[in-house]
C-alpha cells in the first residue's frame, strides 16, 4: 500500500497494485454519506485497430465495439444486474467516451456488497449468439436516435469535418452498418485485451476502510485472468494536419439553427503534466475569448447573434485534440466571421492581463470547490489517469500557468485554417 498526498489541499490518495495487475486507488472523505465507485478501463471507441493479447499481427474489428461490450457487461446469465443494486440502495451507469469506459456505482448504505457486485459483473461477460443479436436492434435505435438529435448532428458532423482519417471522427456507438458485423467472438476478443486487470483501474472515494476494500477486491475478482500482460499495442492512422471540410450543413428538426465551430488541434503527442497543462491553458484561453464575461459574447449578445447557449470547451488527448464553440443563432455564418476576425485581432493585440487574472483565479476556485463533488473528482481521476496524471495536482499546475503561456498557445496553436463550421438548419 503507499500514499500520494498533495499538502497545499491536504488531500491524500492511497493505493494499491494487485497480484492481477489491478491498480485500486482510494481517496477517504471523512464523515461524507455518500459512497463512490468507478471502475474503468483504457478502451474506448477510437481503439479498433490493435494486436490482441497473445497475438502477433493486428487486427480491425467494426466501429462501435467498445459502447457494444458496455451494453452487454450488464447482462447476466443468472440474474437482472440493475435489479441486484437497486435492492442495494445503489445507482449503477457506465459510460464509453473516446478513450475510456467507466462503470460507477454510488451509494450511502451497501456500499462494499455493491462494490463487490460491481467487481463481478463487469469481470464476468456473458455473450451468446442471440443476446448479441438482440441488443444490435437495442443500439441501432440509439444510433438513429442520436442521428435525428440536433445537438448531437450538428457536433458530430463538426468533427467529420475536422477529421480525415482518425477514428475520433465515428459515432462512438458506430454505425448501423458496423453494428452488424459485431458477434460474440468480437465481442470476447477485444473483452479479453482490453479488459484486462492490468489496463484497468479502480477508483473509489467516501467514508470508508482501504484495507477492506482491498480484501474485498482480491475475494472478488477472477483468478484466471492473464497477469502480467505489456502494454496493448494500438494502431492509429496518420491524420492529416489539415481538415477534411470547411462547412456542412445539415437541416433536422429545430426552431433555431444550431452552429459548431470546430479548431483542429495539432500540437499533440504529450502526456502526462504536459498534456494536462496544455488542456488548462486552452481552456483558460477560450474563456477569456468567448465566456459570458468577455467583451466578444456580449456584444454578439447585444446584437441578438447569440443566446446564453453560447459555451466554448476545449477536448485534447495524446493523439487528437480540438477546441469547439458552439451554440444556436439565426446567422451562424456572420457568427463564424466574427470568431475569426477577434481571433485574429486578439492575436495581435495579446490577452488581458485582467482577463488572464481573472478567469485563472475562478478555475481554481472551480478545481477547489469541484472536490466537495465524488462524482466529480471521480470522473477528473479516470480522465487524467491513463494519461500518466492524478488529478490531486491540477491545483499545482493551474497556478504555474501565465499568461505568456496562454498567449503563446492563441498564437502558435489556434490554426484559423484548421476552423470548421458545422450548421443544423430547421427543416424547410
Amino acid at each position: 500500500m503507499g500514499i500520494i498526498e498533495n499538502k497545499r489541499i491536504d488531500e491524500k490518495l492511497y493505493f494499491r497494485k494487485l497480484d492481477s495487475g489491478l491498480n485500486i486507488y482510494f481517496m477517504p472523505r471523512k464523515g461524507y454519506m455518500q459512497k463512490y465507485a468507478i471502475f474503468a478501463t483504457d478502451y474506448g471507441s477510437n481503439d479498433n485497430h490493435f494486436i490482441p493479447i497473445g497475438e502477433r499481427e493486428p487486427i480491425k474489428v467494426p466501429a462501435g465495439v467498445a459502447h457494444f461490450l458496455e451494453h452487454k457487461l450488464f447482462e447476466d446469465e443468472e440474474m437482472d444486474i440493475f435489479d441486484r443494486f437497486s435492492r442495494l440502495g445503489t445507482n449503477v451507469n457506465a459510460y464509453t467516451n473516446a478513450n475510456q469506459t467507466a462503470y460507477l456505482c454510488s451509494t450511502t448504505a451497501n456500499f462494499y456488497e455493491s462494490l463487490q457486485l460491481l467487481i463481478k459483473f463487469v469481470q464476468n461477460p456473458y455473450f451468446t449468439d442471440s443476446n448479441v443479436e438482440k441488443e444490435k436492434g437495442i443500439i441501432e435505435q440509439e444510433i438513429r436516435m442520436y442521428e435525428d438529435s440536433p445537438n448531437w448532428r450538428v457536433y458530430s458532423n463538426c468533427l467529420n469535418g475536422m477529421y480525415v482519417d482518425h477514428p475520433v471522427r465515428i459515432d462512438i456507438a458506430g454505425t448501423v452498418e458496423s453494428i452488424q458485423d459485431i458477434d460474440k467472438e468480437v465481442l470476447y476478443q477485444c473483452y479479453n485485451t482490453f479488459y484486462n486487470p492490468s489496463n484497468m483501474v479502480l477508483f473509489i472515494a467516501g467514508d470508508l476502510s482501504f484495507e477492506r476494500i482491498v480484501d474485498i477486491v482480491e475475494g472478488t475478482e477472477r483468478k484466471d485472468l492473464r497477469k502480467g500482460i505489456e502494454e496493448i499495442s494500438r494502431v492509429y492512422p496518420n491524420e492529416p494536419v489539415g481538415i477534411q471540410k470547411q462547412y456542412i450543413e445539415d437541416r433536422l428538426a429545430t426552431s433555431i439553427p444550431l452552429f459548431s465551430i470546430g479548431i483542429k488541434d495539432n500540437n499533440l503527442n504529450m502526456m502526462n503534466r504536459e498534456l494536462v497543462h496544455k488542456d488548462l491553458v486552452t481552456n483558460i484561453l477560450l474563456e477569456i475569448l468567448f465566456g459570458d464575461s468577455s467583451e466578444f459574447y456580449n456584444d454578439l449578445y447585444g446584437k441578438g447573434l447569440v443566446d446564453n447557449s453560447f459555451t466554448s470547451y476545449f477536448t485534447g488527448k495524446v493523439d487528437y485534440g480540438y477546441s469547439l464553440v458552439l451554440g444556436q443563432s439565426n446567422e451562424p455564418d456572420r457568427v463564424f466571421d466574427k470568431v475569426l476576425k477577434h481571433i485574429k485581432a486578439t492575436k495581435k493585440t495579446g490577452i488581458s492581463g485582467e482577463a488572464f487574472r481573472r478567469i485563472k483565479n475562478k478555475n481554481m476556485g472551480g478545481f477547489l470547490m469541484g472536490l466537495n463533488s465524488l462524482s466529480l473528482i471521480s470522473s477528473y481521476f479516470i480522465d487524467n489517469y491513463f494519461e500518466g496524471f492524478l488529478f490531486i495536482d491540477v491545483l499545482d499546475i493551474l497556478d504555474s500557468i501565465e499568461i505568456g503561456d496562454v498567449n503563446a498557445r492563441l498564437v502558435d496553436d489556434i490554426d484559423e485554417e484548421t476552423m470548421v463550421l458545422s450548421v443544423v438548419n430547421p427543416m424547410s
